[in-house]
């Protein structure tokens, strides 16, 4: 016997209220990603009163390409390849991680009178643009790298003071994701280092207490 149009849609739809109110589903489940926070260490003040400032000093979060500015934990698996790493997030975007690790290590510093966000009152702000924050099998385990191009601008004219581009490796010690996720910390506390030694020398070179 063949079942009329009408009478068909019925059978249909009777067993998809079936199968949904018995707790079966036809679609695969999704595991929920991992999320990973960017591991940090301190930062060591600048003591010398030589080095010290009353500016405040305004960090905005990093320009970045399209995959970067994603919460995507990038991998450069082999040769040209470009990945990410599945079943593995940052806790947020990547320019907003590095932003925070950045505000983090330079409020350590104690170099400048405060240290925060570009929507807070500041005589300095720090422009910067992420080139490369990925872990890289050229080597085995991945090395990362991240690369961040900066510019230090006045707030009362954006007038450029200095611009300087800083790049920092670390290796991990496997290929577990949470060990090449502490490479990525290990790198960003590097750069962070380098920041602050380099903030230090524009301050000597041109002081504007």
């Amino acid at each position: 016997m063949k079942l009329r149009p009408a009478v068909f849609v019925s059978v249909v739809c009777v067993t998809a209220v079936l199968l949904m109110s018995s707790g079966c589903s036809i679609l695969p489940e999704i595991e929920p990603a991992t999320l990973y926070r960017l591991p940090s260490s301190d930062i060591q003040p600048v003591t010398s009163d030589s080095m010290t400032t009353r500016q405040r000093l305004a960090v905005a979060a990093p320009q970045a390409g399209h995959l970067l500015s994603s919460n995507r934990i990038v991998v450069y698996p082999e040769g040209n390849i470009v990945n990410v790493y599945e079943g593995a997030r940052w806790q947020e975007n990547a320019p907003a991680l590095l932003q925070s690790r950045l505000i983090t290590g330079l409020q350590q510093s104690r170099l400048f009178a405060s240290v925060g966000s570009d929507s807070l009152p500041s005589e300095q702000l720090l422009l910067s643009e992420l080139r490369h924050f990925q872990s890289d099998y050229a080597t085995r385990p991945p090395t990362v790298r991240v690369q961040l191009d900066v510019q230090l601008v006045s707030t009362q004219n954006r007038a450029s003071i200095a611009s300087q581009s800083f790049t920092t490796s670390a290796q991990s010690i496997s290929t577990d994701i949470p060990d090449v996720v502490n490479a990525f910390g290990i790198a960003s506390d590097e750069l962070a280092e380098e920041l602050v030694n380099w903030l230090a020398n524009q301050e000597e070179a041109n002081p504007l207490d």
